[in-house]
This record gives C-alpha cells, structure tokens and sequence, in this order.
C-alpha cells in the first residue's frame, strides 16, 4: 500500500523559505507536488519525472525548487522568497506511469502540509 506523507509546512513571512518534505516516494516514474488555496481549485506546482527532468507553474518559476533523495526515499519542495499567494495546504503525488507534469493526473496523494505565508 503506497502511503505519501508530506511534512515541513508552517508559517513563515513573506520573503521566506520552507522546505516541504514527502516520504516514501520509491519506484515511481512521476513525482509532484499540487496546492489548493481555500476557496479555489487545486494546482500542479512542481514536478519531477525518474530521469530527472522538472516542470514547474509559472507562478513559482525561480523560486521553487523540486528534488529528491532517492537514498531516503524523500521527495522535496524547496520554496523561497514565498508570497502570500502561495498560502495552501501542498499535496505530494506519484504515479507509476504515463507522462510527467504538473498538469498530469497522479494516482497516489498525501494528506497535505499547511503552508501559511503573512505579507
């Protein structure tokens, strides 16, 4: 049974950094992180298929960053110079097969981090 476990979220102020960690993540050949805002639709934010190669949402283009640490199974979301906009709850995704971006449909999902951003 594939179980994600996101952890790293908080609170920070505008300008800031976190890094959002997701457990688990070995075998895949598609990794990704989405956010949903209250009140709005969920978004891909970042993803990272298994040769390494990254897409990101232009509103976090330059300032987050994706990676993994296949030794500890860990997949990664580095967020700097954050905006208020970016408050949501961040959900890590994997699939097993398919294409890889962030507009792609993941089949495995966390239960979410809360990242809270005050200008």
């Amino acid at each position: 049974q594939v179980q994600l476990v996101e952890s790293g979220g908080g609170s920070v102020q505008a300008g800031g950094s976190l890094r959002l960690s997701c457990a688990s993540v070995s075998g895949f050949i598609c990794m990704g992180w989405f956010r949903q805002a209250p009140g709005k639709e969920r978004e891909g934010v970042a993803a990272m298929a298994n040769d390494g190669s990254t897409t990101y949402a232009e509103s976090v283009k330059g300032r987050f960053t994706i990676s993994q640490d296949s030794a500890k199974n860990t997949l990664y979301l580095q967020m700097n110079n954050l905006k208020s906009e970016d408050t949501a709850t961040y959900y890590c995704a994997a699939r097993h097969s398919g294409t890889c971006s962030v507009s792609s449909d993941f089949t495995y999902w966390g239960q979410g981090t809360s990242v809270t951003v005050s200008s």
